[in-house]
């Protein structure tokens, strides 16, 4: 193998361009765009891969998508503190966390380690350090842990992926097999669009046209269903000749 080739093998991938399924993951949450950049490029070179979120609302968002091994996280955000953030993050997976803040002082430590957070790292930090401990952490983890749940807070969407329930705006809503499988695959697909060929291939395996009006009819109860619950904001968007769209802002 060349000295390049053997470079990229060893070298981490920025999930949020491409995304791979065997090397350990890493989830950044900051809202400072770079120290995001920073973390990335420190994980990146160890041979992680990693996205990055700069806020708790889009890190939830990504939750399920990024499937991450561990969390970093920073505790002075806007909206959604660091706080918060661990809170939704811990109801929705099991997943250990790093807290790296400014915040150093001695009740914050505590505090943190109190709510069940893995390690507590002040800024500015060690680049050796922040892999040292990360590595620990995860080794302390043991076996990866699948996310739980889906959760897009800005339409107030849950879709739960052991149960396959779905909660909208509070209320629950039963969808039958194939209708939680497209929202499922609109969900997985958020904020992009999901083409027609992509849903009748991964659900019913072929792009007919009797297939593609069944998804048309599916989709069409799907929103019967999410409108009995808001009537005023649809959550599903058909995007002309492409596919359709899971609306997660308002």
């Amino acid at each position: 193998m060349a000295n390049g080739d053997l470079k990229n093998e060893l070298t981490g991938v920025d999930l949020d361009q491409v995304q791979t399924k065997d090397r350990p993951r890493v989830l950044v949450i900051d809202d400072e765009p770079d120290t995001v950049v920073l973390l990335k490029h420190i994980f990146q070179r160890e041979g992680f891969d990693v996205s990055g979120a700069f806020s708790g609302k889009e890190a939830l968002s990504k939750l399920s998508e990024v499937n991450p091994s561990l969390i970093l996280l920073d505790v002075m955000m806007p909206e959604m503190d660091g706080w918060e953030t661990f809170e939704e993050l811990h109801r929705l997976a099991d997943i250990p966390v790093i807290v790296i803040s400014a915040l150093g002082q001695t009740e914050n430590v505590v505090k943190a380690l109190q709510m069940g957070v893995d390690d507590y790292v002040t800024k500015p930090f060690n680049n050796s350090e922040v892999i040292a401990r990360s590595r620990a952490v995860l080794r302390r983890a043991g076996v990866h842990k699948e996310v739980k749940r889906m959760v897009f807070p800005d339409v107030e969407l849950v879709v739960d992926l052991e149960t396959q329930e779905i909660y909208y705006k509070g209320k629950r809503i039963q969808l039958t097999g194939k209708m939680y499988e497209v929202l499922l695959m609109l969900a997985r697909g958020a904020p992009r669009v999901v083409t027609y060929n992509d849903l009748t291939m991964q659900i019913w395996g072929e792009t007919s046209l009797p297939v593609r009006n069944r998804l048309k009819y599916l989709v069409y109860l799907l929103r019967q269903e999410m409108e009995k619950v808001d009537s005023e904001h649809p959550i599903i968007k058909n995007v002309d000749r492409l596919g359709y769209k899971l609306m997660t802002e308002l």
